[in-house]
């Protein structure tokens, strides 16, 4: 277990409550659950978000897209993980993620146990630094 502190943003009930579920199998810190991109942008911009360690975010969202998430992210915190989620892979999806400073990727449809794996890599890189 992981003591760190998860955000997840999905605007689909099924994988956002999959998503809650693997997480905490990983992590034994506080896990932010959001439908709303609306309400998870805000918080970003609070001062509350600095207690975050790490961001699950879907890329296709109503009103505010992940990569806009990914923008707010790192205005507040800049060394933040980022993992995006998206059904959508593009080219032109990579390179602005990339500019914008996202951690990894995972496409959907995913298994629990490749989404499991990615995390627990990347979770252990966090828990060292």
């Amino acid at each position: 277990m992981h003591d760190v502190n998860v955000m997840i943003v999905d605007d689909d009930d099924i994988t956002l409550t999959l998503l809650e579920h693997i997480v905490e199998e990983l992590v034994s810190g506080e896990i932010l659950v959001f439908s709303s991109s609306i309400k998870a942008n805000a918080f970003l911009l609070s001062e509350d978000a600095q207690r975050i360690n790490l961001v699950i975010c879907d890329w296709q969202m109503p009103s505010i897209s992940g990569l806009k998430i990914l923008e707010t992210l790192r205005i507040k915190a800049k060394d933040c993980p980022f993992f995006m989620i998206t059904a959508n892979p593009t080219k032109e999806l990579v390179i602005s993620a990339k500019r914008l400073g996202v951690t990894d990727f995972v496409a959907k449809p995913f298994s629990a146990d490749d989404l499991t794996q990615k995390l627990s890599v990347l979770l252990e890189k966090i828990s060292q630094t």
